[in-house]
């Protein structure tokens, strides 16, 4: 074989890969899982800003993982990158920067407090259990890296048992006529590590579903639809820059979505998108999206009904454009409206909000339109490092004419609790009611730190009031 020189350090990595890709690399009772890449991408969607490598603690053995190109930013469209493994026990990551010198690292949630140790273009640093990190160099937010350390993959049943559907690690593209993988109800799909998907995944009128894996859905248009189904989990899933929404869900119940990773970079690539649903938990997530990271919503296209029981709990943000939560916008102006409640956002990581309109910022945004009434919503340990531009909170009863048919209703019994926010440049938070019949109301803020300050008096919360028409506004 005749490997020509800038093609030596890939054809090395797809050699430790495939020599890894099932058994893994064991250390007594500890285990990294590498995950292997088809030969069908393995060239066109490999970055080489890094060499990332792992190891078993106290070995001596450096296991190389497979860097990917992610796309990040509409504004800018960069190539940021990625790595995905699996492990047990505690590793040691050993990050080369190839391109520069390294002036400063920065690893990212900063709640995670991981500390890196500095080499010359090198740091490595030491993991314990599973973790979505940025790991940025020299302030790059943009050709950052990804890395995505996830739990030893759970052990899969052969092949062929009734109701299983099994996919192997490989690169995969549906056959059916519209171009989709099709899930059928009491089903469970089991996708091994480094299975890549080359077409969305659909669960329409379905029930009793799980999807279960660390496989990629690669540069589809949606990545996958959920509708009119009920108790549907999916849990390991990467979206590689879909077109549009990574996940839509819709008109559906008992819907459980966990251990999700996402990356988009055009206009409506939204992370996930709840539309008319009850009952849904989403968790341990990272997001980072050129549009709304989370948006939950009442009636669009074809979907009707009222929402409530949504979870988002532990995961991280990023919204490159727009708003990493968003609640409200569209609704059903055929009737009096519909009712989006009993929302809860716990244990959430923002590392970037950037949104140069005014009509669309807001770290969490209400944005009541098209008759909703939203009310009950609890955000409970919030932690925003980084707003480029924009604004913390934004709670605004509103008609978009954009995209409104109606203004909307009421937010009513909203409280913020335990928020810490850096960002030396903060804009004013926004509360605005529509008229005297459509308010905000029973809005209460809890325990905020800004810029390392607690925040004691509605004024030094720097919220603008914009209208008349909002009330008991309260500070703790």
């Amino acid at each position: 074989i005749i490997i020509h020189s800038s093609n030596m350090n890939i054809f090395l990595k797809t050699l430790s890969a495939c020599a890894l890709a099932f058994a893994g690399f064991t250390h007594a009772e500890a285990q990294i899982e590498v995950y292997p890449v088809p030969q069908q991408i393995y060239y066109a969607k490999h970055i080489d800003d890094y060499t990332v490598r792992v190891r078993q603690s106290g070995t001596k053995e450096w296991i190389d993982l497979y860097e990917y190109k992610v796309k990040v930013d509409m504004d800018t469209n960069s190539d940021a990158t990625m790595v995905q493994f699996g492990f047990s026990g505690s590793v040691d990551v050993l990050v080369e920067k190839n391109n520069g010198h390294i002036d400063d690292v920065c690893i990212r949630p900063l709640s995670r407090k991981i500390k890196a140790r500095k080499d010359g273009n090198s740091i490595m640093f030491t993991l314990d259990k599973p973790e979505k990190l940025s790991i940025e160099f020299n302030g790059d937010r943009l050709h950052n890296l990804h890395l995505f350390a996830n739990a030893v993959s759970p052990a899969m049943p052969e092949a062929g048992q009734p109701g299983t559907m099994h996919f192997s690690a490989g690169y995969h593209v549906p056959q059916s006529p519209d171009k989709c993988f099709h899930i059928p109800s009491n089903t469970t799909v089991y996708i091994e590590n480094g299975a890549i998907f080359k077409g969305p995944f659909v669960c329409d009128s379905v029930e009793n579903v799980n999807i279960i894996g660390n496989g990629i859905v690669l540069e589809t248009s949606n990545g996958m639809t959920i509708s009119h189904s009920r108790n549907v989990t999916v849990d390991g899933l990467t979206f590689m820059n879909p077109r549009y929404n990574s996940i839509t869900t819709a008109v559906s119940s008992d819907i459980t979505l966990r251990n999700i990773k996402s990356f988009s970079s055009q206009g409506w690539g939204d992370g996930l998108d709840f539309f008319c649903c009850t009952n849904v938990t989403a968790d341990s997530l990272f997001m980072r999206n050129s549009d709304d990271c989370i948006a939950i919503y009442g009636h669009r296209w074809d979907y009707y009904g009222n929402t409530s029981g949504i979870r988002i709990t532990n995961s991280t943000l990023w919204a490159d454009i727009a708003h990493p939560v968003n609640i409200g916008t569209h609704g059903d102006t055929s009737h009096e409206g519909e009712t989006l409640e009993n929302i809860e956002i716990k244990n959430i990581d923002i590392l970037e909000h950037d949104e140069d309109d005014p009509d669309y910022q807001g770290c969490i945004a209400i944005n009541t339109g098209d008759h909703n009434l939203v009310r009950n919503v609890l955000v409970d340990g919030l932690r925003v490092e980084h707003i480029q531009e924009g604004q913390l909170f934004h709670l605004r009863v509103m008609f978009n004419k954009k995209y409104n048919t109606g203004p909307g209703r009421t937010i009513e019994n909203v409280t913020f609790r335990n928020v810490s926010c850096s960002a030396p440049r903060l804009r004013p938070s926004l509360i605005e009611g529509y008229d005297s019949l459509n308010t905000v109301r029973n809005i209460s803020f809890e325990n905020i730190h800004l810029n390392g300050k607690k925040i004691k008096t509605l004024e030094k919360l720097n919220i603008k009031r914009a209208n008349s028409f909002t009330s008991d506004i309260t500070i703790k």
